[in-house]
């Protein structure tokens, strides 16, 4: 696999999990990035909101079909997104823990959260190694039954994707 083919290529994750959005449904792919996960789940026919607060790598989604970008300062005062609903949720490599309890009331009921990042121990391994942007053991897990999501799937330990790895993964649904 060549290198601009690692950068587009969704994360195994998403591709496992991504058949488990609602069908159809619009999807927020939060922080994406170069957008790669919002150019795969157009691909499967879901309308995507792209959000970054990188306007150039947003630039990169102009003319996607399906896919609508929102260059967004997640980490303000202020939740950008309240009063958005949406039918799933992907977040991958991104962490930001005061608006996790925000992010999870924009799921639908119905909706799907698919959520992946680095967790404790990931320093050993390189970047990102700041405990602010590692999940604790079994954080993801808790966050999603605290807002009342019932478990999927969930992962926690050593991977090799993105690179060799500390990660933490969960897919939850908000009931109907």
């Amino acid at each position: 696999m060549n290198e601009l083919t690692e950068i587009i290529r969704p994360s195994a994750w998403v591709e496992r999990y991504s058949s488990c959005l609602p069908g159809g449904g619009r999807i927020l792919d939060l922080a994406c990035g170069n957008g790669r996960h919002a150019r795969y789940l157009a691909g499967l026919g879901h309308p995507v909101l792209a959000v970054d607060r990188d306007a150039s790598a947003l630039a990169a989604l102009s003319g996607v079909v399906g896919v609508e970008t929102r260059c967004l300062d997640l980490e303000n005062d202020v939740w950008p997104l309240t009063g958005e609903t949406f039918a799933g949720i992907v977040v991958t490599n991104y962490l930001w823990r005061p608006r996790l309890s925000d992010l999870m009331a924009t799921l639908a009921p119905g909706g799907v959260l698919i959520y992946e990042t680095f967790m404790d121990g990931n320093a050993a391994y390189g970047k990102p190694s700041n405990p602010d942007f590692l999940l604790r053991p079994g954080e993801l897990r808790a966050v999603a039954a605290a807002a009342g999501l019932t478990e999927i799937a969930f992962f926690e330990g050593y991977a090799s994707e993105p690179k060799l790895c500390r990660r933490q993964a969960i897919v939850a649904q908000r009931p109907t």
